[in-house]
Formats: structure tokens, sequence, C-alpha cells
């Protein structure tokens, strides 16, 4: 079969509280490919370092996410922000031009009462950020957050957020799609799931309530919808942004289960 998967960093292996030290955890419980948040407190040769001595590649990192213990978790959706998201942009493209990665979640930001203004201002942003990502040779991600996971978060919707990439209308932008958010948001998994493929940019997977493990029992059949991606061609990585419920190498026997390798 032939899906391939990438380990999440920032929530896997938190055996270690480096995120620089899980690339080698990644590595030795058999990764070939990792993605990550945004790697706050090192510096983009510390982490490039890191995942080279690893010898893993990175697929996907997040955009520079602003002030964390403040709830920051972007800027593009919020107005008066236009100069921080340009840093945020520009100090991404730096930390994945090191790390040789070539997908970026561009992330929205939270805001407590969407309106017209936030709209324009995130079109206006995105269109800044993809045409850096076209200088550079990136493409960007925007994922569709639910709202019970990360409340107030602005890009909460899979329909506007493919509204929005369809409106940009560029190879330089497409959408991340998280099942687990998608289940939140919508459910109906085999026809959204059909109808944004040809949109998709990135995919990852938890199962549904509580983030853990695919073959947890919750609200997703994992294994058909595994099968579901594998049928209509998905060529990308599926990175595995689950909590594992208890140690994260125990928690890998569900892809062996499942008929897959790493």
């Amino acid at each position: 079969m032939g899906l391939k998967f990438a380990s999440n960093l920032s929530f896997m292996f938190l055996e270690s509280r480096s995120i620089i030290e899980r690339y080698q955890l990644a590595k030795e419980a058999g990764f070939k490919a990792v993605e990550s948040g945004f790697p706050l407190g090192y510096t983009s040769q510390e982490v490039a370092t890191a995942k080279n001595n690893a010898n893993v590649d990175q697929i996907l990192i997040n955009v520079f996410t602003g002030d964390t213990s403040k709830g920051e978790l972007g800027f593009a959706a919020i107005p008066g922000q236009e100069e921080s998201f340009k840093k945020s942009i520009e100090t991404t493209i730096t930390y994945a031009k090191a790390l040789n990665c070539k997908l970026i979640h561009v992330m929205s930001g939270k805001v407590e009462k969407p309106s017209i203004e936030n709209d324009n201002i995130y079109e206006q942003n995105l269109l800044y950020a993809v045409q850096r990502f076209k200088e550079e040779g990136f493409i960007g991600v925007i994922e569709p957050i639910n709202n019970i996971t990360v409340p107030n978060y602005y890009m909460n919707s899979f329909s506007k957020g493919l509204s929005v990439v369809t409106k940009i209308n560029s190879p330089h932008l497409k959408l991340q799609l998280d099942i687990f958010h998608m289940q939140h948001c919508c459910g109906n998994l085999t026809r959204n799931i059909e109808k944004l493929l040809p949109f998709v940019g990135h995919i990852q997977i938890a199962q549904v309530p509580h983030r853990h493990e695919p073959d947890i029992a919750g609200e997703i059949d994992y294994k058909y919808i595994l099968s579901l991606l594998e049928n209509k061609g998905y060529q990308g990585y599926i990175g595995l942004e689950y909590s594992p419920k208890a140690g994260t190498v125990d928690g890998l026997d569900w892809i062996r289960k499942f008929g897959y390798t790493l």
C-alpha cells in the first residue's frame, strides 16, 4: 500500500521536552519524514542541524505564530497586524529554506466576532504570502480548525477555506485537510473528502474526540478513510497530528495493523 506518514513533532515524541531532540526519536521509530509547528526558541540552523543529523525530511512547518502564551495563533485575519504578518512569513521562509521544507501552514489567528474587515485583511495577507511563496518556491496551506478545540479561530470552516483557495486561485495556496477537524466541523467525511481533495496540499489525521491514535475507539473509521484516500490517488504525506494515548512508539502499532509501513 502506498500511503506515506509523517510524525508531527509538536504532538508526538513528547517524551523529550526539546523539539529538536524529537527529530532523532522520530528517525529511531522508523519515520522518514516529519512536520511541526514553528520551533519557537530555536534558531533555523539549530533545527536544520537536528533534522539533517536525523536524516529525515521536513514536509511541513507552521508559520511563526507570535506569542502563544498570549493566545496568538498567527496574524493573517487580524486588522492592524499586517506588518506582523509579513514578518512572520519572512521568518518562516528563512526556517523553511534551512529545512528544505516546501509546505508552510499559514495560520489565521483568533477573532471573537469575524467581520467583513477580517475577511478582507485575510485575503489581502494571503495574496502577499502567495506572491512570496511563488518567488521562493513554496506552497502555502490554510487549515480550517474547529471551534471546540480552538475557540474563536478565524479559519474555522471548510467551505470558507475552499472559497478562499478557489478565489485566490494559485498553485501556491491549497487547503490543509485535517480529518480530525473536519469531523468536528461538518462530518460527512466521504463526500467532503472527495469534494475537497483536488484543492488539498496536505492531510493530517487524529481520532475524534480525544485526538489519539487512529485505531483508538472513536467517531472515525480510519481504516476506511485511509483506504479512501489511497483509492482516490492521494500522493502526499499524511501528518500524524495526534496526542499518543500512552507512549509514542507503543502507539505506532496501528500502522502495521492497518496494513501500512513507515
